[in-house]
């Protein structure tokens, strides 16, 4: 059954929003801005959400918004709008300029080096030139629902839900760039709970890629899910210990993104990072590598160029264990005396400001099972709860849920525990196996961290 259709050409013509934007620039310049940029961001999505094999919602959104960057001197003024008519543009401009005669002076703002721009644009294939149905999306839902109904030991669907969309922005700067890009998202999740009552858990599993055809698919979504609840019921309590953990590889990605965090320009800049300090050091074993790569062919974040119109590039963060590289944008790389990334990324109605793309940190060579073989006394952890990481200090506190290691075997689900240690020592003894799956937009596989406090009854 095919219940899909070819995608409108109208949706993947971006020549009206590439013409809104040049229009903005213009009218920003004409009021008297020194410098000027506009993002136009085009957003359609499409979602359903079955229980029980019925469709509970079904939900359609279209937009397309724009924002106006306008630098008069040293300061500079942001505004954005879904609604522009008339003589619309000119008001908007008019108004942006007037903000920032009126902003204080800051130094290190400005439009990106014109040398670093962007002048070739690769084709990273990240738009489906399908677009799925309403009754396509329906019949994944219901496949992924069925699929975890019927794993034993499932006693209630938490809900199904698939979607589609396309998003896209259009970048237009008045030193002359002029770039444009649009993606597509998929994605199918399910939730699964096992027992009853007060023994009642739940657990859930994803997938979410560009294109449809590199989904997983609704029946092992379902399936998943419907395993991972039924695995966790009737888990135990431990005693406060300090024991190896180890991060199955839909958690490990947490690991790589408190360290993100902590090199994003941003924080380096405001001296508000563990790390301000460790730039070129050794802060993992020589085994590793953390790449961002903005260049994925079917990335979930890829594209190529940055908010500021930068040419992007595949950047090793960590490069055998040493801390190479913050996350810079224009300003944040002014602030510090170096030369922006091209990290920069920004909505509407905000200034650009660093963030990373399709991040992973590179397998291992040892298998799971070898990596905890040697454990007598362990942690896996399958499940985060809060976010009780401190970036100033590098403090790291979690709530967690998973299963008890002995032996070098998993044996029983274990709940409502606290893993905590210190950032610096977990890269120091970070150990990662051979499983790495590029799934989500930041991928690890699974790792092992030595020492940690498991804080239980």
């Amino acid at each position: 059954m095919l219940s899909s259709k070819p995608a409108t050409s109208d949706l993947f013509d971006q020549s009206a929003l590439s013409e809104l934007a040049q229009r903005l620039v213009e009218a920003a310049k004409r009021a008297g801005a020194d410098a000027a940029d506009a993002v136009a961001v085009r957003g359609v999505s499409q979602g359903v959400e079955v229980r029980d094999g019925r469709v509970e919602e079904s939900e359609r959104s279209e937009g397309d918004d724009v924002g106006l960057r306008v630098l008069v001197g040293q300061r500079q003024a942001v505004v954005s709008t879904n609604d522009i008519s008339g003589d619309g543009i000119a008001r908007l401009a008019e108004r942006a300029v007037a903000m920032a005669r009126v902003a204080p002076d800051d130094k290190y703002v400005g439009l990106a080096d014109p040398a670093l721009l962007a002048r070739d644009f690769p084709d990273l294939d990240l738009l489906d030139p399908v677009i799925s149905t309403t009754a396509e999306l329906e019949r994944r839902a219901i496949a992924a629902e069925a699929a975890a109904l019927a794993v034993k030991g499932v006693t209630k669907s938490g809900g199904a839900s698939a979607s589609t969309g396309i998003g896209g922005m259009v970048l237009v700067t008045s030193s002359g760039f002029h770039g444009a890009y649009l993606r597509s998202s998929q994605g199918i999740a399910m939730t699964a709970i096992s027992g009853e009552g007060t023994t009642m858990e739940r657990d859930y599993d994803y997938t979410s890629a560009p294109h449809a055809a590199d989904l997983a698919s609704p029946e092992s979504v379902g399936r998943t899910a419907g395993e991972r609840a039924v695995a966790r019921a009737n888990p135990r309590k431990v005693e406060t210990c300090k024991v190896p953990v180890v991060y199955d590889p839909r958690v490990s990605g947490s690991i790589v993104g408190h360290l993100i965090g902590a090199v994003n320009g941003a924080s380096i800049a405001r001296k508000t990072s563990f790390l301000k300090d460790r730039l070129g050091q050794q802060l993992f074993s020589k085994d590793i590598r953390i790449i961002d790569d903005p260049l994925r062919v079917r990335g979930l974040r890829s594209q190529s160029f940055d908010a500021e119109g930068v040419k992007v590039k595949k950047l090793a963060v960590i490069d055998e264990g040493v801390l190479t590289s913050w996350l810079l944008d224009s300003a944040t790389a002014r602030e510090l005396g170096l030369v922006t990334t091209g990290h920069a990324h920004r909505g509407v109605s905000s200034s650009p400001s660093p963030g990373a793309y399709n991040l992973h940190l590179e397998a291992g060579s040892v298998t799971p099972a070898e990596l905890i073989s040697d454990i007598k006394q362990g942690f896996y952890v399958t499940d985060l709860i809060g976010s009780g990481v401190n970036g100033v200090t590098g403090d790291y506190s979690r709530g967690a849920s998973g299963f008890w290691i002995e032996n070098g075997e998993i044996k029983y689900p274990v709940s409502e525990v606290t893993i905590a240690g210190h950032l610096l020592d977990m890269f120091k003894s970070l150990v990662p196996a051979n499983d790495l799956e590029f799934r989500y937009g930041v991928n690890a596989p699974t790792l092992r961290i030595e020492g940690l406090t498991l804080g239980g009854r």
